[in-house]
């Protein structure tokens, strides 16, 4: 048997709607897109949209058996984090 979902397109929801999928509050949310630790996330005119698929993916970082467990990745708290060195000239 196949599944239903399959042919389906892909759902789309807005921040708000993203924020109460994954238990977040809205501005939760804002500050992940702001900082860039949150999901993916769409821009269709002036919104901002999150696809389903990417919201469970990003939560999915976070999985972890026990308290010892290091997982597959981390899901990043919703603040400023050190940048990355930039591989070429220095940037401003």
């Amino acid at each position: 048997m196949s599944d239903p979902k399959a042919d389906s397109p892909p759902r789309y929801l807005r921040t708000s709607e993203a924020a109460r999928f994954l238990s977040l509050s809205g501005r939760t949310l804002e500050k992940h897109r702001t900082y860039g630790t949150g999901p993916e996330y769409h821009k269709i005119g002036g919104r901002v949209v999150y696809s389903v698929a990417d919201l469970i993916a990003w939560a999915k970082l976070g999985k972890k058996k026990s308290t010892s467990d290091p997982g597959v990745g981390t899901v990043l708290p919703a603040k400023r984090h050190t940048p990355i060195p930039y591989a070429g000239k220095e940037r401003r």
